[in-house]
């Protein structure tokens, strides 16, 4: 026998903060994820929809809704736990965390430790022990790109079906290039690593030219077809794309996926795609390079072969990044596409919510 659902009704400044907790710039998630839970359940939707609408179990619904029908906005703050009594209390904490979010301190950027704790009128080690249990990191920034593509959604639904529902009879590619890989060697030889010390190597270093690595990267399998060339023009496109209808069964189409670079869209490469037509070319949108599955293997490459290497050479540096095709493609591994078309375009949609909010 199912429990009846308790009634959740909201007024009008509950449902203000619960917004707010939601939108706010690096607010703790925790705490925004029950705000979201709560609004959801306000709109007498069933604890299943819920947690099917914000990826969580349909025990956590229940629970923060009960909290709130009990205890209402408090009953979605952390409890207290064992220990000292406390000695700044929930409105200080508050004052904390909006300084924090929506001001700036005279003269700088963002706020310190000591900044803030100046300011604020408490020591440093509150203001710490305040932003590491909110999640708040004004030091670190990151950077991120929305596509402004009128076809986005059209393009992430083109791709994304290829990865996680491929056509049968033919073989989804993953296709990009690396372009202006440097050989660079270190001015000194470096120190290696011993018992306690780390590797050391010299700040500056020395150029001995750049190549370029057209790679294709099989979705399926994670084998890599990769060539090198000095030039990055239509004509070495053209030629990788040669060598990819010569590695692969001539009875199965070929599904490229690529982005917008203008080698890719020339004449000459549109007139060969006409005369080879297993070959069908899938435009990733505009800025969003994190849909093309190779970007993920050229991570791999740089981290393990290119980032801590010194080449001497342009010929030694070719050398080590074929040395590494050869040993990667003795146990390929593809990549696991978890995500469909629909949540990726919700996830986005939230996130332009939410800077659509935030101070510019």
């Amino acid at each position: 026998m199912a429990w009846p659902m308790p009634r959740l009704l909201l007024t009008v400044e509950e449902n203000n903060q619960l917004i707010e907790w939601t939108r706010r710039h690096k607010t703790s998630q925790a705490l925004a994820l029950r705000s979201r839970i709560i609004l959801a359940c306000a709109q007498d939707v069933a604890n299943d929809e819920v947690a099917r609408r914000l990826g969580v179990n349909k025990k956590t619904v229940g629970k923060w809704r009960s909290r709130f029908v009990e205890r209402r906005l408090d009953g979605l703050l952390d409890e207290p736990r064992p220990g000292a009594p406390r000695k700044i209390d929930d409105a200080r904490i508050e004052r904390l965390i909006a300084t924090t979010l929506n001001e700036r301190p005279r003269g700088a950027t963002h706020w310190s430790t000591r900044t803030l704790a100046s300011q604020a009128g408490v020591s440093q080690s509150t203001v710490n022990r305040v932003w590491r249990a909110f999640g708040l990191q004004p030091h670190r920034s990151e950077t991120f790109k929305l596509s402004t593509d009128p076809l986005f959604i059209d393009k992430v639904r083109d791709i994304v079906g290829l990865y996680i529902n491929p056509p049968l009879n033919a073989i989804v590619l993953s296709v990009d290039e690396k372009s202006q890989i440097q050989a660079l060697d270190r001015t000194q030889p470096m120190l290696p690593l011993a018992p306690g010390v780390a590797e050391r190597r010299t700040h500056d270093y020395k150029r001995h030219g750049t190549t370029t690595l057209f790679a294709a990267f099989n979705v399926a399998t994670g084998n890599v077809i990769g060539e090198l060339h000095r030039r990055h023009r239509a004509k070495e496109f053209l030629q990788f794309l040669r060598t990819i209808d010569a590695n692969m069964p001539d009875e199965l189409d070929l599904h490229l996926i690529l982005d917008n670079y203008g080698t890719h869209k020339t004449p000459s490469v549109k007139a060969w795609l006409v005369r080879h037509p297993r070959f069908h070319v899938h435009f990733t949108p505009t800025s969003a390079s994190w849909l093309n599955q190779v970007e993920r293997w050229f991570a791999l490459l740089t981290q393990k072969q290119i980032k801590r290497g010194s080449h001497r050479s342009t010929v030694e540096l070719e050398r080590a990044i074929r040395d590494y095709l050869d040993i990667y493609n003795e146990d390929p591994q593809p990549l696991i596409w978890t995500k469909g078309a629909d949540e990726i375009l919700a996830s986005i949609a939230r996130f332009c919510e939410r800077i659509s909010d935030s101070a510019h």
